[in-house]
């Protein structure tokens, strides 16, 4: 597959790492780090090179944008914030931030609970769960947000076929929260960008014949030929998600967004959790009070045994020096490679 491109506002960049560059340091800088600076344009050309019809903030066309080349199985890049974060590290030899889960117990305050039907198995058997409390957007922020999940779906997610993300404004749904497999008939609710209610074969049907449906199209194949549909309620049994295609509107996210519930649906539960941390992980940044703080949520499974996601800890690796010089293509002592 092609090499993913993360588009970064060189100005927030800088700024983020705390240093200015040129054009030719920064290069060099990314060569350094293992990506590559493949295009510099303004935010204008850049709405315009995507095709972007929206007319675009007054102040937001001059500022420079960096296009930078990002290798396949570097999920931790595809966001300004995972590229800010790691190129500050390697510049300053700081260590990265810790993350931490918070401690629901010591808080006094119950998990957000997901449960899972059996029936899910049919089609799409696994859920993972987190939620992002007290996160500040902004536009940027925000923007970058769509646009990581826009690319793990992409990437790691392999088209949505292995994992789909659902993201949702906590204060406009009620747990617990189901996850379920339905007939599609029986799974009625009002998409995403849509003001009137749909069943999910209506919904499809539209999103073939409709202009709007272009970019979704892709994805029915999915779970098309499937006897049930997957389909997460709330509480009050408002749909959430139609996985892998879309979220419903009532949950829809904001500016205004405070508290942000994450649900991951998927065919393979390890990439599951990869896609969940890394969401999670770029974004708790801009939690409040705590930075870098996840709240967990405990899921059901279809066998009523329970998981808490997500595992935020921190794992040692034990690497020969030998390996690391072979597929390095270097000659190093270990006290040289450890500093």
């Amino acid at each position: 597959p092609a090499m993913p491109v993360v588009p970064v506002n060189r100005d927030k960049l800088f700024a983020a790492l705390g240093q200015e560059y040129t054009e030719t340091q920064f290069e060099d800088l990314c060569f350094e780090y293992g990506v590559e600076l493949d295009e510099v344009m303004t935010e204008a050309e850049l709405r315009a090179q995507a095709g972007d019809k929206e007319e675009a903030p007054e102040e937001e066309g001059d500022d420079v944008i960096y296009k930078i080349d990002i290798p396949a199985n570097r999920y931790d890049l595809l966001c300004v914030e995972g590229i800010s974060r790691a190129l500050k590290t390697f510049v300053t030899g700081q260590p990265a931030h810790a993350f931490t889960t918070k401690d629901m117990k010591a808080a006094g305050t119950p998990l957000q609970r997901m449960v899972v039907k059996p029936e899910t198995a049919l089609v799409r058997p696994f859920v993972v769960c987190a939620v992002l409390r007290g996160i500040k957007f902004d536009k940027q922020r925000y923007k970058s947000f769509i646009d990581l999940q826009d690319k793990l779906h992409m990437n790691l997610c392999r088209q949505r076929t292995l994992v789909a993300i659902g993201t949702h404004d906590l204060n406009k749904i009620k747990g617990p929260f189901t996850y379920e497999a339905l007939p599609p008939e029986e799974i009625k609710f009002v998409p995403l960008k849509q003001t009137r209610e749909f069943t999910a074969p209506e919904l499809f049907q539209h999103y073939k014949n409709d202009e709007s449906g272009r970019q979704l199209r892709k994805f029915l194949h999915i779970i098309e030929d499937s006897l049930v549909y997957p389909v997460i309620y709330d509480a009050n049994r408002t749909v959430l998600s139609l996985p892998p295609i879309i979220n419903g509107s009532p949950s829809q996210i904001t500016l205004d967004t405070t508290d942000v519930f994450i649900e991951c649906t998927a065919t393979d539960l390890t990439k599951a959790k990869v896609t969940l941390n890394t969401v999670c992980a770029m974004f708790s940044e801009y939690c409040t009070p705590n930075a870098f703080e996840v709240e967990p949520v405990e899921v059901v499974d279809a066998f009523g045994d329970v998981h808490v996601f997500p595992d935020m800890s921190e794992r040692q690796m034990t690497v020969p020096t030998e390996y690391i010089n072979r597929n390095a293509g270097i000659e190093l002592d270990t006290p040289t490679i450890a500093t």
